[in-house]
């Protein structure tokens, strides 16, 4: 019967994961589009909607420690408890670059876009599905596809690197645009570190299911900010 309490409760906080995952995936998707479109009452709504999402993943951090200490759960369930845990913390702070997108919005305000926003949405798209995937493979337990995922993220990075050049020659030519165009490296920077805390997720799946620990987020990347 504890067994199956046990079961019960970690299909109930998968569930929270998912649920957490998705609010952190369309806050990444919205930031973008609000910062493209410069809806300054979309992006606030961003900034104010993070407290959630952070209440959230505590409520989750709180859940399972209260798992750990009443329900003794053997070396493959702390591992899955240990993976709730990691998770949720990743998923939060993938929602904090989003708010950070939201803010850098606030803070151009109406003043006319350096860049076309391409690249920043690609690069938005790729994390998200990224992130999506990486969930279905936690949810399902498929640490295959959860250690294929990572490989996606050099294009990520190629994107971000074509964005830094675009604004880096626009800024030779137009010194006096410094302040936008660190902004939206920043907000580019921010896209890129989605996709490694995406590479954090599949590496706990994998030590949740396997045992073994497999670094797959490769820190040698770029990092200009």
């Amino acid at each position: 019967m504890a067994r199956e309490r046990f079961e019960q409760e970690m299909r109930r906080l998968a569930e929270r994961i998912q649920e957490l995952g998705a609010l952190a995936e369309a806050a990444v998707l919205d930031s973008v589009t609000a910062l493209r479109r410069q809806d300054l009452a979309k992006a606030q709504a961003l900034v104010q909607a993070d407290r959630r999402i952070n209440e959230m993943r505590f409520e989750l951090e709180n859940e399972a420690l209260m798992l750990i200490a009443t329900q003794q759960p053997v070396a493959g369930d702390l591992r899955a408890l240990a993976a709730v845990l990691e998770i949720a913390t990743e998923l939060e702070r993938i929602a904090d670059y989003a708010k950070g997108i939201a803010t850098i919005t606030l803070t151009i305000g109406t003043e006319p876009l350096l860049i076309p926003f391409a690249d920043l949405t690609r690069m938005a798209e790729l994390a998200c599905g990224m992130l999506h995937r990486a969930l279905e493979a936690y949810v399902r337990g498929d640490e295959r596809a959860a250690g294929a995922i990572p490989n996606e993220d050099g294009k990520v990075d190629a994107l971000y690197e074509k964005v830094y050049r675009e604004l880096a020659a626009y800024l030779l030519a137009n010194p006096k645009a410094i302040d936008q165009a660190m902004r939206l490296t920043w907000a580019a920077h921010n896209l890129e570190r989605v996709a490694d805390r995406v590479g954090n997720i599949c590496e706990r799946v994998v030590f949740w299911i396997t045992g073994s620990v497999e670094e797959m987020t490769d820190d040698s990347g770029p990092r200009r900010s």
